[in-house]
């Protein structure tokens, strides 16, 4: 759950995909009263908190309200969502309320790690083609992509689904996740995982 740094504090992650201007502040002022100096918010949009002393992690989290998430692990690691139809004028679909819906998985184990992204529109500014798991939105539901990959091995993901209402792809990204977590050996990435049994094989259980 936390990164060991060179002073021997750890770097942790709070778990959460919106937080309000009261839930900023409440968590500034635990982080100024524990002597936290730093706080880095990640390209998947994680609040990373660094220089946390382990010894005051429990009173650190209960003060600012929040709960951990998986910093390192074989784990489905984070969601990367824009703003979508709520706010951008581009949205077609609300990425906001999606996100919230799939951060039950957060922390789940699976054979590796997992990352996950959301887009409300075709520009793709989160880049749902290069995650594990990437969901865009259309004028007509959401394109579904599998087997993305932006790491040393570059990967455009396949697409699963094109036009998924909005109301079934928390249960497409469950199937998803649960027949990867079943099926998949230790240490392979679902990318990989599609290319070993092929994707029309990975398709057929999915849908």
């Amino acid at each position: 759950m936390a990164l060991k740094q060179k002073d021997g504090s750890y770097a942790v992650v709070f778990d959460g995909v919106i937080f309000t201007p009261q839930d900023l502040k409440r968590i500034a002022e635990a982080l100024e009263k524990h002597g936290v100096k730093l706080v880095k918010f990640s390209e998947s949009q994680r609040m990373v908190v660094v220089g946390v002393n382990p010894d005051k992690l429990d009173d650190l989290c209960n003060e600012a309200g929040v709960k951990l998430a998986p910093a390192v692990g074989r784990v489905v690691r984070s969601i990367k969502f824009c703003p979508g139809s709520a706010l951008c004028t581009l949205g077609n679909q609300d990425t906001l309320s999606l996100a919230e819906k799939l951060s039950k998985f957060y922390g789940m184990e699976l054979p590796d790690k997992m990352k996950i992204a959301i887009s409300g529109c075709p520009n793709s500014c989160t880049e749902p083609a290069v995650r594990d798991i990437g969901l865009m939105g259309t004028k007509d539901g959401f394109t579904i992509f599998v087997g993305g990959s932006a790491g040393r091995k570059p990967r455009i993901g396949w697409v699963l689904a094109e036009k998924v209402d909005p109301d079934r792809v928390v249960e497409l990204v469950e199937r998803i996740i649960e027949f990867y977590k079943n099926n998949a050996k230790k240490g392979q990435r679902l990318g990989d995982f599609i290319e070993s049994i092929g994707f029309e094989e990975f398709k057929k259980a999915i849908l």
